[in-house]
């Protein structure tokens, strides 16, 4: 692909938004074990509610925020791998870093790769100083993660429409 279809990248990856022709691909991340544990079931099962979830969650928030969760793609092979982004969540007080990717792409470095490079382009780009991430206590992949990035534990909080706490990170 052409440096111009990313809207980053790095040396394996670059980043996309996603659209309404990733429908296989959002059906088969958010059905994963690791998503329906630790970010939960957002009942998408079928190509129409894939392409409802893509309108109302990425595709708004691109349009609203000018950014949200981007599709990653491994530049070698064009293939989708995962979803990195910033969020903008009304319960937090600072935009927050989000990241999914298939399972079969786990202990390859490509989470701590495009979450890195997309920590800079929010600081660079979208000028956003502070950034913050939250996960489940016992999610240890996300918190060895998050902590290898470099951001901070904060506190244990609780936001609405959540079922359990979560950890607040926050970037310097």
């Amino acid at each position: 692909m052409s440096r111009s279809y990313y809207i980053f990248q790095t040396d394996r990856l670059g980043v996309r938004k996603i659209t309404q022709k990733d429908t296989a691909f959002i059906i088969a991340i958010l059905n994963t074990s690791g998503w329906l544990r630790f970010i939960g079931n957002r009942n998408v099962k079928t190509e129409k509610q894939a392409k409802k979830y893509i309108k109302e969650g990425p595709v708004k928030s691109y349009k609203d925020n000018g950014f949200g969760l981007w599709l990653v793609v491994r530049k070698e092979d064009g293939l989708a791998i995962g979803m990195c982004g910033i969020l903008n969540r009304t319960n937090l007080s600072t935009p927050d870093i989000g990241f999914a990717f298939l399972p079969q792409f786990y202990g390859q470095g490509y989470a701590f790769e495009i979450a890195t490079a997309t920590l800079a382009y929010a600081k660079e780009h979208l000028q956003i100083p502070v950034v913050s991430a939250i996960t489940l206590p016992d999610n240890k992949r996300s918190i060895k993660l998050i902590e290898k990035l470099g951001l901070k534990y904060i506190e244990t909080i609780y936001l609405t429409g959540e079922k359990e706490n979560l950890l607040l990170y926050r970037s310097n």
